[in-house]
């Protein structure tokens, strides 16, 4: 509980971006984008979806060469559907 009549500390919040080259979440783990960082990307690029979804495959090309490399040149599976199909339009 806060002492009286000092306001209590509000959290700093934490970007959720990608390390690379695992493309984990640097803040929660999960594999990037995960569900905080597509929130915050929908709502950067509200009014330019063509944006992001470029701004997405450009990352998607990233990601797939580091994955590729780390799991001895094998493309995991799912990367449209991780990086791309959930950022379409409905």
């Amino acid at each position: 509980m806060p002492e009286r009549g000092r306001p209590a500390l509000m959290p700093r919040y934490r970007p959720h971006v990608a390390a690379r080259p695992s493309w984990r979440c640097r803040v929660c783990g999960a594999a990037w984008p995960c569900s905080p960082a597509r929130l915050a990307l929908l709502g950067e690029y509200r009014e330019n979806r063509t944006g992001l979804l470029i701004y997405l495959g450009t990352l998607m090309c990233e990601a797939t060469a580091d994955l590729a490399e780390l799991n001895g040149q094998a493309v995991p599976d799912g990367l449209a559907d991780r990086f791309l199909n959930w950022a379409r339009a409905r």
